[in-house]
């Protein structure tokens, strides 16, 4: 989800809006002061040589607003984004993107956990469900499931490798009973599972394919494991 709005203006569409605070003696904007926007948002925090720059709140007149850090007219540092639909992020930033560790609570109640890059999850963080109460665990790549990590269900977890946000390869089924399943995921062809309608589906199909049952065993990703139970790995309902 990108930001509901833009707080960034040149100096020409600054000096149209209202203001009221500390200047400098080049007249520039520098301290604390408090800026109507020409479009009317507001921002009431500190100056830097008519820039926002330090601490500060910008209000968007459609109700979001970002409570932080600025460096230079951009998000920069710590910082919340309360968005429009009642999302919030709440975590570091670069240069107006989310980047860095941040937390960020979806308006479905789902929340994630983790590093981000280029305002995408990206790195290593912990996606939860609010619905079921599951979660994912492990790495990702511009905000897709990537690499190692495992899904955390209430009884059992599913550790393995994952591309495109899905399980793929060598993984295993762990039961809170004190075993555990090995197998492969494996991508269904298209043309064998077209739905009733003879229309393919805009989701992968996966196919587990288990293999056998062991006790409790370390797991190394990439070293292949053989498997069990199937189980479809809930598709993620939110984020950016």
């Amino acid at each position: 989800m990108s930001d509901t709005g833009s707080d960034v203006f040149d100096d020409e569409q600054n000096k149209l809006g209202e203001y009221d605070g500390d200047r400098n003696e080049a007249g520039e904007r520098h301290g604390v002061g408090r800026a109507v926007l020409p479009n009317g948002d507001i921002y009431q925090g500190e100056y830097e040589n008519g820039k926002r720059h330090g601490q500060g709140t910008y209000r968007f007149k459609n109700g979001a607003r970002y409570v932080g850090n600025y460096h230079q007219n951009m998000k920069h540092g710590q910082g919340t984004f309360y968005y429009l639909d009642g999302s919030k992020y709440e975590g570091s930033w670069l240069e107006d993107l989310r980047e860095g560790h941040g937390v960020y609570t979806y308006s479905n109640g789902d929340t994630y956990d983790g590093e981000w890059l280029h305002h995408l999850r990206h790195g290593q963080g912990v996606y939860c469900y609010h619905a079921t109460g599951s979660k994912y665990k492990g790495a990702w790549i511009n905000g897709k499931m990537e690499g190692a990590g495992e899904y955390i269900h209430t009884n059992h977890r599913y550790k393995g490798n994952f591309v495109n946000s899905c399980p793929s390869g060598p993984g295993k089924y762990v039961f809170d009973t004190g075993c555990e399943q090995h197998g492969e995921y494996h991508q269904v062809d298209q043309d064998q599972a077209e739905d009733e309608w003879g229309e393919l589906p805009s989701a992968p199909v996966l196919k587990w394919i288990p293999k056998c049952i062991t006790s409790l065993t370390l797991w190394t990703p990439g070293k292949e494991t053989s498997g069990g139970e199937t189980e479809t790995a809930p598709a993620e309902k939110s984020g950016n």
